[in-house]
């Protein structure tokens, strides 16, 4: 629905006209909660006209029966849409509304205020062009205040209101508002929150939402509508370098090849010359093709299809860059992560990356430090939990396309995923590339591990045997070994506590230990795959995730999981090490089993139990070495 306007009686062709040129201001409200985010958004559609009749008649009735103002208009249920959040009186998810006025047309962001939903307040500022920062004037600046502020600044707003909002409650008194202002701006210009504009205000009496109020005639600045009409948003996107993401390529007919996409940044003209990246082969734009006909230019935000000079190798997930001001290509990088899980994350584990269309492993190698979001004190840290921010160093198994966030943030944002889930972990803004990222490439010799698996005829394989403490992971694997000796095959054991003994005699048994571990042993057993070796890992191995780390380090089939599938009891009646009396009596911490998971295979290779009557010639049948 648009603003109401005589035009639309009028001259409907001219009101249409109008609308569709009028300029987009996208923002976020966000804050603490319960400081009147929901309330704020209700009062301005209901003030700006954007509800219609049926609208009004339900709000009026949801009021009485579940609003929190008496008989009074309850503006917040105009936003807070799922049933949870009107029974709590908080917003969860992240509620998008539209509305215009006169003079420009509005997205608005009511983000949650709880800490647990911070991820959704990500989400919702990460598109945003402005924040309204609220602030209950009773309550004044809060720790979710000073997060979602942090979290404004990370993702590069750098226009801020801060509303200080329930007035009403405190008397209209000035020196509340001063003091809460400069509390704030101290805070924001650690932050580098190069513009705050404070507004006194109450969302639910309506003061200064749209026009100035008599209840403030000490306040002489403009109510929240005119600072959103008014405020000067410059198109910063056109004026970066050129940036085109290529999601597909366009083949309709043998006599066309085009590259489809939307521009992320930057302009582009017929005849400009520009770079593929990762490749860096460069060719110039042919033309410009939409489905309305060829254009001489395009600009950020448009949908094309780029024809280009030359026959040139370009897939999804490649990035065409000006060839003056190319993007940086790397595959290790300095980030900002805010974590959104409650499963927690450790240096070294894997997870998916996607940056644009682009997609690779990625590693946390470094936990360089969280940051506390009321001091920004930087903290050391060996792992993040849920809304926890940090400084990290990432690695990818292949180079990524990006730009640093600050400079373009389109190019410089990314999201973990976990590869068993696949669920989205955290939300992260790349700072730089490391620099030993372009120091260190990798090289390449004659003699490769085809070779030598044709000199020792045999297939390298890594058989990473996994199981809980005294299941009989090293005794089988030392049986199957003598076995395959004999064969006359070349193999090697790698035992879980001899590693302990020398290379990883540095590790303690906490899971992020236990992770780091798991994965040197799986960076030796992929060392030793490529001299041609048979490998026998025995490690406990307690998280699905680590494993799948290791398996994906090898090539097809090169990787054989072998659960050894023992009962926690007949292992406990075993003990061959005494481990598990320990463990009961407290005497050792997180002992797998006890008081730490052990996550069982999902689709091992090969399970071992009781029904397998000669193990070794289950292993044998099914390994073709």
């Amino acid at each position: 629905m648009a603003h109401t306007s005589d035009l639309i009686s009028e001259d409907i062709g001219a009101y249409l006209l109008q609308h569709q040129h009028k300029g987009l201001l996208r923002f976020i409200t966000c804050g603490s909660v319960d400081d009147g985010k929901s309330t704020l958004i209700g009062r301005l559609l209901y003030d700006s006209k954007m509800i219609f009749e049926d609208q009004l008649q339900a709000l009026e009735a949801d009021s009485k029966k579940m609003g929190t103002q008496g008989q009074d208009i309850d503006f917040a249920l105009l936003v807070d849409g799922l049933a949870a959040e009107r029974e709590q009186g908080i917003t969860i998810d992240v509620a998008y509304r539209f509305f215009s006025t006169e003079r420009r047309k509005f997205i608005v962001a009511d983000t949650p205020g709880h800490e647990q939903y911070t991820r959704n307040m990500v989400t919702g500022a990460s598109t945003a062009d402005l924040a309204v920062v609220l602030v209950d004037a009773r309550k004044g600046i809060l720790t979710q205040t000073r997060r979602h502020s942090y979290l404004v600044s990370l993702v590069g707003i750098q226009k801020v209101v801060l509303a200080i909002n329930k007035m009403d409650l405190v008397a209209y008194d000035r020196k509340v508002f001063d003091h809460i202002l400069q509390e704030y701006e101290a805070f924001a210009k650690k932050l580098g929150i190069q513009s705050v504009t404070a507004i006194p205000m109450s969302a639910l009496k309506g003061d200064n939402i749209t026009q100035s109020s008599s209840n403030m005639a000490w306040y002489h600045g403009p109510s929240l509508l005119g600072f959103l009409e008014s405020i000067s948003m410059e198109e910063r996107l056109e004026q970066l370098p050129f940036r085109f993401p290529v999601q597909w390529v366009n083949r309709p007919h043998q006599d066309f090849r085009g590259f489809a996409g939307t521009i992320s940044s930057g302009s582009i003209d017929v005849g400009d010359r520009v770079r593929i990246q990762p490749s860096g082969r460069e060719t110039t734009v042919s033309a410009i093709v939409t489905k309305d006909g060829n254009l001489k230019r395009a600009v950020a935000g448009q949908s094309v299809t780029l024809a280009l000079s030359d026959e040139v190798d370009a897939s999804r997930g490649d990035l065409i860059s000006q060839s003056q001001t190319p993007a940086i290509v790397a595959d290790q990088f300095q980030a900002h992560l805010v974590w959104m899980t409650e499963e927690p994350l450790y240096s070294g584990r894997q997870y998916l990356l996607k940056c644009g269309a682009q997609l690779a492993n990625a590693t946390v190698t470094r936990i360089k430090h969280e940051v506390n979001i009321n001091t920004l004190e930087e903290l050391s840290a060996d792992k993040l939990t849920l809304n926890s921010v940090a400084e990290v160093n990432i690695s990818t198994d292949k180079p990524l396309v990006f730009d640093p966030y600050k400079v373009n943030p389109g190019t410089g944002n990314f999201i973990l995923i976990d590869k068993l889930t696949l669920s989205t972990v955290a939300a992260g803004m790349i700072d730089h590339e490391l620099r030993r990222s372009q120091n260190i490439q990798p090289q390449h010799f004659v003699v490769n591990k085809a070779a030598r698996a044709e000199l020792n005829q045999q297939r390298p394989c890594v058989i990473w045997f996994t199981g809980l403490s005294g299941s009989g992971k090293s005794t089988i694997a030392n049986e199957l070994e003598k076995k395959l000796f004999e064969m006359g095959k070349r193999t090697y054991i790698l035992d879980g506590d001899n590693l302990r003994h020398g290379l990883n005699n540095d590790l303690g048994f906490s899971e992020q230990d236990r992770v780091e571990n798991i994965r040197r042993v799986a960076e030796v057993a992929k060392l030793m795959v490529d001299a041609g070796l048979i490998v026998l890992a025995t490690f406990i191995s307690p998280y699905r995730s680590d494993r799948q780390a290791a398996r994906e380090l090898f090539e097809e089939g090169e990787f054989i999981e072998v659960f050894v599938d023992t009962s926690l009891d007949l292992c406990e009646s075993r003990d061959p090490k005494g481990l598990y009396k320990k463990a009961r009596q407290g005497l050792i911490k997180n002992f797998t089993g006890i008081d730490s998971p052990y996550e069982q295979p999902i689709k091992a290779e090969i399970t071992i139990n009781k029904k397998n009557l000669n193990i070794l010639e289950t292993i044998l049948n099914k390994i073709k070495f």
